[in-house]
């Protein structure tokens, strides 16, 4: 497998996708066109957030609304139940002209059950949760672990929290792009294999350090959809610029962030690793995070 193959050698019913233009239909109303995307999705793209595919809460036009309406992310259905219903829906543009964020991390983790041969979360836990001693992450918290399961609560004064699905709702979907719970313990676990080339010293390795480095270059170049300074590699934000970006930091640094507010990043250059995990209401969040960042930045004296 290369990163550059089409999804649909893994996933079929992605071959016959379209892409949805929008246009004025005789009455001046809203009207979808379908037509043939310019070249095929590729793994690459769901990796780098180039696929055409979006949210349907990230926009109002008839793309978006058809992801509303076609429920994606119910949490009802199986990630091989996700991929099907999805295939039948419209791109929002050819795969590769821009960059937007949407579920191709959740068609990564269908893309990793085809793959794996089992379901999303008993390959992670066999090829990173248990070799990593994550013994806190997975899709589902268990009865005996749910007391200790953080609970979002909203900002006093402020308006009611943003509503989170249960922790422990048994669903059948285990979203590759956002669907783990874990702990500060694990993810440091987790995020210290990455700050030290892919691996523990002297324990287990989840990367070799040519892929790390290949993941956390840019991927998106001068597409259109990032802010600037900030670029996309493999899964992860990667800045590729300081002062463009608005937010402290060094050229170098990777990460990503979470719906609810969490964040992580990792500094090659200051050795850094830094993990935020909260749950908040939507309008807080990104002040939030971004408060946070600029104050571990500014911590750094020498």
């Amino acid at each position: 497998m290369q990163i550059n193959d089409p999804v649909w050698h893994f996933i079929p019913e992605f071959k016959d996708m379209k892409v949805g233009v929008e246009k004025k239909d005789a009455d001046g109303k809203p009207a979808m066109e379908l037509v043939a995307p310019q070249r095929a999705m590729t793994v690459q793209d769901l990796l780098r957030h180039t696929s055409g595919l979006t949210y349907g809460s990230r926009g109002s036009n008839l793309v978006n609304q058809s992801y509303v309406e076609a429920k994606i992310g119910d949490r009802g259905l199986s990630n091989e139940e996700f991929v099907t219903r999805l295939s039948t829906l419209a791109l929002k543009f050819n795969p590769g002209a821009r960059w937007e964020y949407g579920v191709s991390t959740d068609v990564l983790g269908r893309l990793v059950e085809v793959i794996d041969g089992r379901k999303l979360g008993e390959a992670l836990a066999a090829r990173v949760f248990k070799p990593m001693g994550m013994v806190d992450t997975g899709f589902q918290v268990p009865a005996d672990k749910v007391a200790r399961a953080a609970q979002p609560g909203p900002r006093p004064g402020g308006q009611p929290g943003t509503p989170r699905f249960a922790v422990n709702d048994g669903a059948r979907y285990e979203s590759g792009g956002g669907g783990l719970t874990s702990t500060m313990d694990d993810y440091l676990r987790f995020a210290v294999a990455l700050a030290n080339g892919g691996g523990v010293p002297g324990g287990p390795r989840l990367l070799g350090k040519q892929t790390l480095a290949f993941m956390t270059a840019d991927h998106t170049g001068n597409r259109p959809g990032r802010p600037p300074g900030l670029g996309f590699g493999l899964g992860f934000e990667v800045r590729t610029m300081v002062g463009e970006a608005a937010l402290p930091g060094s050229i170098g640094e990777y990460g990503w962030a979470g719906n609810a507010g969490t964040l992580f990043w990792i500094d090659p250059r200051e050795q850094l690793v830094a993990i935020y995990m909260v749950q908040v209401s939507d309008p807080d969040r990104v002040a939030l995070r971004n408060q946070f960042r600029s104050m571990v930045q500014a911590a750094i004296i020498d």
